[in-house]
Order: structure tokens, then C-alpha cells, then sequence
């Protein structure tokens, strides 16, 4: 049984950059822990260094487990697996079981996909995460928990508390979702105006690290000052472990929320339209914090 939650095994499927931490700290918590990754070799590296089995395909997993983690690029591929690949491992899990999306995922889908899994008799709750890499490894996720299954909702907390410490509960299902795609919408606008400060302070003589530490300490400061220009940009490094493609994707998603929902939002619009740019320009793969170099090139200037 895993430990301190009353239920079997607990499956986790996607073991890239977040999951692989989020997953070890499950093992660490004590959990029983079946892992799946469309890596077979990168899932048999996780299993062969901390223990958990590993499952050869969504059947076995499904057979093994009641309550499922998905750690994903998209919500797309969440649907995908719970009901299409392998017939869907929806159709292999027991009645009763409990899916946990901590993915970025689009909030319309996860509720179409909490629909079709309802139907099936699998309960959902939406939990993604903020914190990036670093807090992952420490088990200090803040953790949004969108859901109408108050059992559900339950159930799935003391699995959470192996990878987060802050926990809010936004409202009935897809809510997390959204929450989570606003959220970057506003990382992702602050770190276009820090940058872009920067650069013209740059140009004009300023020291970035200075500006940074001034920021810090004045009203500018926000989490791409604190963080990513400090550890990220100012040192070069530009490795916070965070794609381009899955900022873009996370902004579109608040961008079609808004859409969706008949608002005009200029700057969230043209957030978008900027970072989706910066995707075509240099490569979704690169780490997010290059749109900095790209910026500073596009910008000229002396």
C-alpha cells in the first residue's frame, strides 16, 4: 500500500525535466510508485537509480495502479493517454481510480476529459505545479488543485504533499488549469519588461548585476528579477530548465481562455503573439530564458 494514503500503488507517467523529481520525491515519501515513460530508456535510468518499478506500457501500469500522476507536455497527450494510446489506459484502470493531471494542460479539455472519464467510472483532479526545477527537487511545488470530487480531491492530497508544500484549491474542475496558464502569462510578461530593461539600461551604460540587486529591493522586483535574471540571464547560463515551446504553450493557454471568454486583453495578446515569435525565431527546444539573447539582437540600438 502507499504510505499514509490508504489506496495501491501510485503510477506516474512522464518522467522529463519536472516529473523525474517530482517522482523521486514521491519514492522518498515512502509511496509505491510504478513509473512510465515513452522513454523506455530514460524510465529504466529512473528505475535502476531509485528503485520504483517500471512499467513496459499503459496496460501494465493500468493493472498495477489506482491512482495515476500525468507530468506531460500537453493536455493533448493527457487525452491521448487516458483514451487513445494502448486503447487508452483509462480502459485498464479499475473502477474507482483517480487521474491527477499536474501537467499545463488547456482548462476546456481537462474538463471534456474529466467528462469522458466520469463516464467510465474514473474520477479527475487538475493539479499543476509552480516552482520550475529547483523547488521540484526540494519538494516545495506550490500545487493548484482544481476539482468536484471533494473525495477525489482528498484522496489525492496526501500524494501531493510528497511534492509540494503550498496547496490552493481553485474551484471545480479545469480551474487549476487556468490559474496555472494565467500565472505564467504574468511570469512570462514580467520577464519581457525585465529583460527589456535591462537591455536598454545595458545600452546605456548601466551594470545588469546592479540592476538586478537595485530591482530586488525596489518596486520593480518580481520572479524573473529574483530568479531567472539573477541565476539565469546575468550569469549567461540561460538553463532554467524550462522550454521555450512549454512557455509559449502555457500563455496561449490564458490567451485562449480570454478568447473563449470574449475579453480584450491587448498586453495578454501581444505576450503572446511575442513569445510564439521568439518560438519560430530560435526553436521551442531552448531554454526559455534565450528570449533575452533574442531580444537583445532584435533590439539594435548603439
Amino acid at each position: 500500500m502507499a504510505a499514509g494514503t490508504g489506496q495501491g500503488a501510485v503510477g506516474f507517467i512522464g518522467i522529463g525535466n519536472m516529473g523525474w523529481p517530482m517522482a523521486v520525491n514521491l519514492v522518498r515519501a515512502g509511496h509505491d510508485v510504478v513509473v512510465y515513460d515513452i522513454d523506455q530508456e530514460r524510465g529504466g535510468r529512473f528505475a535502476d537509480e531509485y528503485g520504483p518499478e517500471l512499467a513496459a506500457s499503459l496496460a501494465e501500469l493500468g493493472g498495477e495502479v489506482d491512482l495515476v500522476i500525468t507530468m506531460l507536455p500537453t493536455g493533448q497527450i493527457v487525452r491521448s493517454v487516458m483514451l487513445e494510446q494502448e486503447g487508452g489506459l483509462a480502459s485498464h484502470l479499475p473502477a474507482g481510480a483517480l487521474l491527477v493531471d499536474m501537467s499545463s494542460s488547456d482548462p476546456m479539455g481537462t474538463r471534456e476529459l474529466g467528462e469522458a472519464l466520469a463516464r467510465r467510472g474514473i474520477a479527475m483532479v487538475d493539479a499543476p505545479v509552480s516552482g520550475a526545477v529547483p523547488r521540484a527537487k526540494d519538494g516545495t511545488l506550490t500545487i493548484m488543485i482544481g476539482g468536484d470530487d471533494r473525495a477525489a480531491i482528498e484522496r489525492a492530497k496526501p500524494v501531493l504533499s510528497a511534492m509540494g508544500n503550498r496547496f490552493f484549491e481553485t474551484g471545480p474542475l479545469g480551474s487549476a488549469h487556468a490559474m496555472k496558464g494565467l500565472n505564467n502569462y504574468v511570469a512570462a510578461a514580467g520577464l519581457a519588461a525585465a529583460s527589456e530593461a535591462l537591455i536598454a539600461g545595458s545600452r546605456f551604460g548601466l551594470d545588469p548585476a546592479v540592476m538586478v540587486d537595485i530591482m530586488n529591493v525596489s518596486s520593480g522586483r518580481n520572479f524573473s528579477t529574483e530568479t531567472v535574471l539573477k541565476t539565469d540571464v546575468v550569469t549567461g547560463t540561460f538553463a532554467a530548465g524550462f522550454a521555450l515551446a512549454l512557455m509559449a504553450k502555457d500563455i496561449k493557454i490564458a490567451a485562449d481562455l480570454a478568447e473563449g471568454l470574449k475579453l480584450d486583453l491587448p498586453m495578454l495578446r501581444f505576450t503572446d503573439e511575442r513569445w510564439r515569435a521568439a518560438v519560430r525565431a530560435i526553436g521551442g527546444e531552448r531554454d526559455n530564458t534565450e528570449v533575452f539573447r533574442l531580444w537583445d539582437k532584435e533590439a539594435g540600438g548603439a
